[in-house]
């Protein structure tokens, strides 16, 4: 079967004010199930998938969680023998996931996006590629976390795990909360790191012990010797010119003679031949007194010359008079340079000389200062030990304070978002029980959203007290209690109105065109009333494939007058109605003006 690419209607802006926080934009699914190969362009805001009881729309979702790092089920691939889904996100500059999948070796596409993709054979090999590089698929699971929320029938992970319930009320109670939170995981980690050294230096007071001292050992061989950076080359180079000082006198006289001459007497003797001064002066002094101005100019270039060879003159005879030919010298720099020789072999790591025995050094004084385990050592990091616990202590019963605040406003809100979404009866609540003698790195609580269903149903966590699609709607509510502050940027309901109709369906509807000012949402439906409500319809259609045999899936955009007969499908199982098209069209015209 062709690709067939469906395109999303105009899509709306982000809220005024808000930055755009990263959107799915383009999603091509092969080889899954029933569907053969299917490209589609989602828009902003809301995007529906509608279509006929077991035309494959779960694939969609399933697509979805398998290319952010879900299980893959070998079970899914078609006959083809593999199955491969590929996406393209576009993120803004500052996203943190930018970061992570540089670290990953993944690199933007052209256009500046990230493309993601999975691949699954038949026999369970499962792939994973991040900006064209192939990573594993922990990865991505790991930037799902920020990206993707899925919440459908079978897949109520987030909301059921406590640790995300607990998340969630920090972020309902505010940004001064949050702060305090990461205070008191700063003060927590503190306390850990502290325990945890005092625990070492009791527990292995003796090897510490010996340690330290074979630490203090080196450090008084080295403070003996004093060595400076460098000084063992230094001492290189002047043990060398000590013990060549004769050599090099003479070299250097040799050098000048031919120069200068011996203008100074100091050279021995009056047979020097003619030196390079005087034949370059006789030289520059004939071609000056010519008229022909090339012969002039040459004569500059000698006088230029003889400057130069006077001034490499002065420089021989002051090295001459710096040389130093003493013995007891001599000796005095080998003795040192033995000594730091010594330390080097002993301390440094090759080719580090003597800047690697003070590094050595400078490390050994730290961790001298962690092996230290004298009564007064131990009793200093055990009040500060104490001190940092105090510490914990306060913050964690100020967190624990600011959880129990906002839990009663965090509970009321999610309830009255129920009683919109046909579960007028259910009320949430928290459990919050502390642990001031157990402090862990989130607090002293451990925190429960607790539901109870119906009146006289005992309050169960929500995960235990809740059916498939009341689950769903009782996080669809927490979504829209938490709209604009949510961080993951695309948001999946797989069949959140499973149960619903009439006026409830409306209003879940209602609230998933809200949840998606801020957010994209992508909703698996059945009701005409929830699919009323979107930016971008997409029709899941089923058709047999009699040259394979199989049955093929292909999905497309409905607009206008094909998404009137749709809706009227939905409502009457009749998609040519006129009954079911009036209905139809009062559907998208409330949506509209409920917007």
């Amino acid at each position: 079967m062709a690709t067939r690419t469906a395109t999303p209607d105009a899509r709306p802006a982000p809220a005024a004010g808000r930055p755009a926080p990263g959107r799915l934009s383009e999603l091509r699914i092969r080889g899954l199930g029933a569907i053969d190969d299917v490209t589609l362009e989602l828009g902003s805001g809301l995007t529906v998938v509608t279509g006929e009881t077991g035309a494959g729309k779960t694939m969609v979702v399933t697509g979805l969680t398998l290319l952010f790092g879900g299980r893959a089920d070998p079970g899914r691939v078609r006959a083809s023998g593999r199955a491969g889904v590929e996406g393209r996100l576009e993120l803004p500059p500052g996203s943190p996931v930018w970061e992570r999948a540089a670290d990953a070796g993944a690199d933007p596409d052209d256009d500046g996006s990230l493309i993601l993709a999975r691949t699954v054979s038949a026999e369970g090999r499962s792939r994973a590629y991040l900006g064209g590089r192939s990573v594993p698929v922990g990865v991505v699971a790991e930037l799902s976390e920020s990206l993707l929320a899925v919440h459908g029938q079978t897949d109520q992970l987030r909301l059921s795990r406590p640790a995300e319930q607990r998340r969630a009320l920090d972020r309902y109670a505010g940004p001064a909360h949050l702060d305090l939170l990461e205070r008191y995981r700063e003060a927590h980690q503190r306390w850990r790191a502290l325990t945890a050294d005092l625990d070492r230096r009791r527990g292995q007071a003796r090897e510490l012990a010996q340690a330290a001292d074979v630490l203090r050992h080196g450090l008084e061989e080295i403070a003996a010797v004093a060595p400076e950076p460098g000084e063992d080359e230094a001492l290189d180079t002047q043990a060398k010119r000590l013990s060549d000082a004769d050599a090099l006198r003479a070299a250097a006289d040799e050098a000048r003679l031919a120069l200068v001459g011996d203008v100074t007497g100091d050279l021995g003797g009056t047979e020097a031949p003619q030196d390079a001064t005087a034949a370059l002066a006789i030289a520059e002094r004939a071609l000056a007194s010519s008229d022909d101005p090339t012969l002039v100019m040459l004569a500059q270039d000698l006088a230029d010359a003889v400057a130069v060879v006077s001034d490499v003159s002065a420089q021989l005879a002051g090295y001459v008079s710096d040389l130093d030919a003493d013995p007891a010298r001599l000796a005095e720099v080998l003795d040192r340079r033995a000594a730091i020789t010594a330390l080097v072999r002993k301390y440094a790591e090759v080719g580090q000389g003597a800047s690697g025995v003070l590094a050595w050094a400078e490390e050994a004084q730290e961790k001298l200062a962690q092996l230290d385990v004298s009564d007064e050592a131990l009793d200093a990091l055990a009040a500060e030990r104490d001190a940092a616990r105090a510490e914990v202590d306060r913050l964690g019963a100020e967190l624990s304070a600011g959880r129990r605040a906002a839990a009663e406003g965090f509970a009321a809100e999610v309830g009255a978002e129920l009683a919109g979404l046909a579960m007028k009866s259910a009320r949430v609540s928290f459990s919050i029980d502390s642990h001031p003698d157990e402090p862990g790195p989130d607090g002293i609580d451990d925190v429960a959203l607790l539901l109870a269903a119906h009146p006289g149903a005992p309050a169960r966590p929500v995960h235990k007290g809740a059916s498939g699609g009341e689950l769903s709607r009782v996080m669809l509510a927490i979504e829209v209690v938490f709209a604009g502050a949510d961080p993951v940027p695309v948001m999946v309901f797989d069949e959140v109105d499973a149960g619903v109709g009439g006026q409830a369906a409306g209003e879940i509807g209602r609230r998933l065109a809200r949840l998606a000012r801020d957010h994209q949402v992508v909703v698996v439906t059945h009701l005409a009333q929830v699919a009323a409500f979107a930016d971008t319809h997409l029709v899941v259609d089923k058709s047999p494939d009699t040259g394979a045999g199989v049955t093929a899936t292909d999905i497309r955009s409905v607009q206008e007058e094909d998404r009137v007969r749709e809706l009227a499908r939905m409502l009457s199982g009749l998609a040519d109605s006129d009954t079911g098209q009036a209905h139809a069209r009062e559907l998208l015209a409330v949506a509209a003006s409920a917007r």
